[in-house]
């Protein structure tokens, strides 16, 4: 590797880990339009929480919406990226990364404090020269509570 693609695997790198960041932001500060800017417009989403079907979305508009929704029962919430892995830049406008996070929760009508641990699979864009999502795939992978602990996904193309 040459020191130009180690630079640029660097900035890559740490772009990702920004745009990651950003949407973990918006989200804890349920900021649901600053979503535009992480998401190309066509972007899937796919919600998996394994107790149910998966949730499809369109889009930042998509996702936020689910989002509010669910998150409106929480008095306090908070998103936490516990990792980012920057699995592959297939091009120079495309990668693709898995992350972990931790949702930090307190229900406002019982002060019931919860976490929930996943996983997102992206496919990630370079779009006028800032990495975007083109494409999240989320799956729970344990909550406390009730002590859930799911398998852990292997989604297509991803190792």
């Amino acid at each position: 590797m040459t020191t130009v693609d180690a630079d640029r695997e660097l900035l890559d790198y740490v772009a990702i880990c920004r745009l990651q960041a950003a949407y973990a932001d918006a989200v804890t500060r349920r900021a649901w339009s600053d979503l535009e800017a992480l998401f190309l417009p066509d972007a899937p989403v796919t919600v998996d929480t394994v107790t149910g079907d998966p949730y499809e979305f369109t889009g930042a508009a998509g996702i936020g919406g689910f989002i509010a929704g669910a998150v409106e029962r929480f008095e306090f919430f908070e998103l936490v990226i516990l990792n980012v892995h920057v699995l592959s830049a297939e091009r120079a406008d495309a990668a693709r990364s898995r992350s972990f996070t931790c949702e930090l929760r307190q229900e406002s009508a019982n002060g019931h404090w919860t976490n929930a641990f996943g996983v997102y699979h992206d496919e990630l864009q370079r779009d006028e020269g800032r990495w975007r999502y083109a494409r999240r795939r989320y799956q729970s992978i344990a909550r406390t509570g009730r002590g859930e602990v799911f398998p852990f996904p292997q989604p297509p193309g991803f190792g």
